[in-house]
């Protein structure tokens, strides 16, 4: 009995006196910060029919062209792909899509971009994306923007319709 009352002590005292133990190392903050965009926006509302989450590159000096090239696969926004959420059935520019949790990536392009749903998911950036796993592929309306955009930005508007900024371009889906 003594000798476990002795063992309990002594870790009792390691466990105080050890910054090993009690310490947390949290990470700083991430340079491209998670973010989520929904519909409806009101933190109130509870009852969501779409929600994005992503993670915010910012230019800093730098082009919009480099960080997303045209023609190429992006994982619209940074780190990992982003990933949008539709709780109720919905028509995703113009295409039926389930209820259900998406990858979204997208194929920048001067006068329209390719907005993709793929149900790979918990995936890093676009490196192991897979077209067979395309669920949609919809056209984005470009638009351009009186203002620059620094941080990459996701918004769904009164109408419920996905408009993605970065830089002075605007990609816009219909959601129905």
């Amino acid at each position: 009995m003594k000798k476990n009352s002795l063992i309990i002590a002594l870790f009792a005292m390691t466990v105080l006196f050890s910054n090993e133990i009690i310490a947390q190392k949290f990470e700083p903050l991430d340079k491209s910060p998670m973010d989520a965009a929904s519909f409806p926006s009101s933190y109130k509302i509870s009852d969501k029919i779409v929600k994005v989450v992503y993670s915010r590159p910012q230019l800093k000096g730098r082009d919009l062209a480099k960080l997303a090239p045209a023609g190429k696969i992006w994982r619209t926004g940074a780190n990992e792909a982003a990933e949008i959420t539709f709780y109720k059935d919905v028509v995703f520019g113009g295409e039926k899509v389930k209820a259900g949790r998406y990858s979204l990536f997208t194929i920048p392009n001067e006068g329209e971009w390719t907005v993709i749903l793929s149900t790979a998911r918990n995936v890093w950036g676009a490196y192991f994306y897979k077209q067979d796993e395309d669920v949609v592929r919809v056209k984005g309306k470009v638009s351009k923007s009186d203002d620059t955009i620094e941080a990459f930005s996701m918004i769904f508007d009164d109408n419920m319709n996905l408009h993605m900024g970065w830089g002075d371009t605007i990609v816009s889906v219909t959601i129905k």
